[in-house]
């Protein structure tokens, strides 16, 4: 019993090795943009992980396009241009400020000031009953209800 779980245990062990990453680089400086790079990226398919630590399928092949343009003396600034072309401006963990992000921003701060208007504007729109009618009002119920 005891072998069976240790061949099984190193199987598995075997197949973690297996799907490891290993990259070489020329200079320590290549090495550091890579690690940068993988950091700063965010991987499409898991939305909250950076492709360093994602193991979708889709952050491997960018984990390796990375590597490639990196080696090809590309700039952090040119891959991470790349990128955004291939896959657009949610890959940054910093999206540029457009006039389509601005709305992300603006819209509950409007929506929140469009409610106190409709707050203050209804509130002031119904008059308050005076208290004195009420209290005749609620009475002439009581006395109703008694006979």
């Amino acid at each position: 019993m005891k072998t069976v779980i240790l061949t099984v245990l190193l199987l598995i062990s075997a197949s973690v090795v297996a799907t490891e990453d290993s990259y070489e680089f020329d200079t320590p400086q290549q090495r550091q943009l890579f690690l940068s790079l993988t950091e700063e990226l965010r991987c499409p398919m898991c939305q909250n992980q950076n492709i360093a630590d994602s193991d979708a399928m889709i952050a491997h092949d960018m984990r390796r396009k990375v590597y490639n343009l990196v080696k090809q003396g590309k700039t952090g600034d040119e891959v991470i241009d790349y990128m955004k072309t291939r896959y657009g401006d949610f890959i940054s963990y910093k999206p540029p400020v457009t006039p389509v992000t601005m709305w992300l921003w603006l819209a509950p701060v409007l929506f929140a000031l469009l409610a106190f208007v409709m707050v203050i504007v209804r509130r002031k729109s119904t008059p308050p009953e005076d208290m004195a009618a009420k209290l005749a009002k609620a009475e002439a119920m009581l006395k109703q209800g008694d006979k």
